[in-house]
């Protein structure tokens, strides 16, 4: 696993721990339980950078989602839950 979500449960932003920090463009998709895209987000990272966040997402209904992310060839799924 190339990153990992800080917290599995989250309110209003994700935050994300990145493994080996190296220059590339990272994808994010989340998807409500239902498998619908509730956001997307694509970024470049910084060869050194640590951590990434990924904000505004107190709009988004309380509930169970799955994050995909991929990097690369490297993908990876992680279930969430947004909570009050």
């Amino acid at each position: 696993m190339f990153l990992k979500v800080k917290s599995p449960v989250f309110i209003d932003r994700l935050t994300f721990m990145v493994d080996q920090p190296q220059k590339c463009l990272l994808k994010a998709v989340l998807k409500d339980d239902t498998g619908i895209v509730c956001g997307a987000m694509e970024t470049e990272m910084e060869k050194d950078q640590q951590e990434l966040y990924w904000g505004g997402l107190n709009d988004l209904p309380y509930g169970v989602y799955t994050l995909e992310v991929s990097q690369g060839k490297d993908e990876m799924k992680v279930r969430l839950v947004k909570r009050v």
